[in-house]
């Protein structure tokens, strides 16, 4: 087999395994709560670790892999996640597990860095829009099928085996990537920014985790305010570091390229819109419809199945048809896709969700084969690792924003609802408990503690409050989605991508 095949193999394998973690995990929860003891503090650490370490380290993994070497990182990233996996698997407390969570989010990063990079050097001409086209289909699907693997997984065997089927999937990656992938890194010898590298690493990390906190904590507390505040600090105090160093870890002249800025904004944008309106759809099925988590799973197949689809089409249209009229008319659709699902009725049926299940998913599956090529196609082969972990961190802050955004604007619409329908009755006094409650997916807990007279009172007023305020944050991804449809098209051009000959080879080390 043509190493390039097996180049896609390695990469598409371990980025399918570090974005299937995002919500796999979510679905096991209750079951980690009860084994390990947990507090519900507790378990917001085991999602927040490994989205914040995720997110910090794109960038920095990105550029050392330029420097270094792009296969040696990428193989490096496969065994941290790996071994990471096997920790979260045999720990035996919280504590030990949001560690290991954090070591595989570190992998993860490393890994997803590099990956547009190794796919750029390996692939030209039409094979590259093939090659795009398959890497974005499983960037879509691994995020929205975590549910339905994760239902199964702890359904049928345990919450561990969510962790341990990395195992087998970590060790033939990493003897494809060992096997079947070209070294490659920057032509000429430059020095790592570790300067560089520590203050964007740490500024990225108290920004996600401020972020991560403002829903559970409020915007007002110290954590959330103070880290943001923190964060903009050692953010400018990157830029002067990069303005000022001989070998600069990013550089600020890729922003005066409009194609590359339309990139990060869509980057962004499908991450704060669609992905990240998941979380709450997922909520939606299972603490207000009742389905089980692998039942709720199942329900998303309308929309990853599309995804899957399209994005082998719009691989294949990439090759002909100019990249922004494949981003522009996806977030379009994604716009109409998110309008169609509103409306919820937590009386009636979820096939209310399927059009528009549908639809967001072929705008999806449209966006994120053309997104992969505007992230590496305006650089030069020696800035591919750069400049994919800038887009990759762009992907991951957008989820972050969005989640926590979205979050405030449901949990606050949730509150007022719940308060309005159980004013001047027996449960005046519980609504922002029950309402919290719903908003943070733990409706049934909190319904089981009420008396059995007042149960359906406050069930009826916890499903309609949901079901409102989900009307009201597809509204605004769907506004997020359009906003973007402007942005991408008057930003990306078709003139600004790097046009390598097709026998052109990159550096080889």
């Amino acid at each position: 087999m043509d190493k390039k095949w097996l180049t896609l193999g390695a990469v598409c394998t371990g980025v399918f395994m570090l974005l299937l973690d995002i919500t796999i995990v979510n679905v096991a929860l209750p079951d980690i709560q009860t084994e390990l003891h947990a507090s519900l503090s507790d378990l917001q650490w085991v999602i927040d670790a490994y989205a914040l370490t995720l997110a910090a380290f794109l960038l920095t993994a990105g550029t050392i892999a330029d420097i270094v070497g792009r296969k040696r990182v990428f193989a490096v990233g496969i065994v941290v996640f790996t071994v990471g996996s096997a920790l979260c698997g045999v720990a035996q407390s919280t504590t030990v597990l949001s560690l290991s969570r954090a070591a595989q989010g570190v992998g993860g990063a490393i890994m997803f860095a590099t990956s547009l990079a190794l796919l750029a050097q390996a692939f030209t001409s039409k094979d590259r829009g093939v090659a795009f086209g398959i890497f974005g289909a499983v960037t879509g699907v691994s995020v929205a099928v975590g549910p339905v693997l994760g239902g199964a997984l702890t359904s049928g065997l345990s919450w561990r085996w969510i962790f341990f089927v990395n195992l087998p999937i970590g060790l033939a990656a990493l003897a494809v990537t060992m096997i079947g992938v070209e070294e490659s890194k920057a032509p000429g010898v430059r020095r790592i920014d570790w300067p560089g590298c520590v203050a964007f690493s740490v500024s990225l990390g108290l920004l996600v985790y401020g972020l991560i906190r403002s829903h559970p904590d409020g915007w007002g507390a110290l954590n959330v305010w103070g880290s943001l505040v923190v964060a903009a600090v050692l953010m400018v105090g990157f830029v002067i570091i990069e303005r000022l160093s001989r070998d600069p870890m990013f550089d600020f002249a890729l922003l005066r390229v409009p194609t590359f800025n339309g990139g990060l904004l869509a980057a962004m944008a499908i991450s704060a819109s669609i992905f990240s309106l998941l979380t709450y759809l997922i909520i939606y099925l299972q603490a207000i419809l009742g389905f089980s988590a692998l039942q709720a799973g199942v329900r998303f197949l309308p929309f990853t199945g599309v995804i899957f689809v399209t994005a082998a089409v719009a691989g294949r249209l990439s090759a002909i048809v100019p990249v922004r009229m494949l981003i522009t008319p996806g977030f379009l659709l994604v716009g109409v896709g998110l309008l169609m699902m509103r409306g919820n009725d937590p009386t009636g049926s979820w096939t209310h969700l399927v059009p528009g299940f549908v639809v967001a998913g072929v705008g999806t599956g449209l966006i994120n084969v053309p997104l992969a090529s505007t992230a590496v196609g305006v650089v030069d082969q020696a800035r591919a690792g750069m400049a994919s972990g800038i887009n990759s961190t762009f992907r991951q802050v957008g989820i972050a924003t969005g989640v926590a955004a979205l979050g405030s604007v449901l949990a606050t619409h949730i509150n007022n609802s719940v308060s309005d329908a159980l004013a001047g009755g027996p449960l005046a006094g519980q609504a922002h408990r029950i309402a919290d409650a719903v908003s943070n997916g733990r409706t049934a807990a909190v319904l089981g503690q009420l008396p059995a007279s007042t149960r359906g009172l406050a069930a009826r007023a916890a499903a309609e409050g949901y079901a409102d305020a989900l009307d009201r944050v597809l509204l605004i991804g769907a506004v997020i989605a359009f906003v973007a449809a402007v942005g991408t098209f008057a930003l990306i051009r078709t003139r600004d991508f790097v046009h390598e000959p097709v026998d052109a080879q990159p550096a080889v080390a």
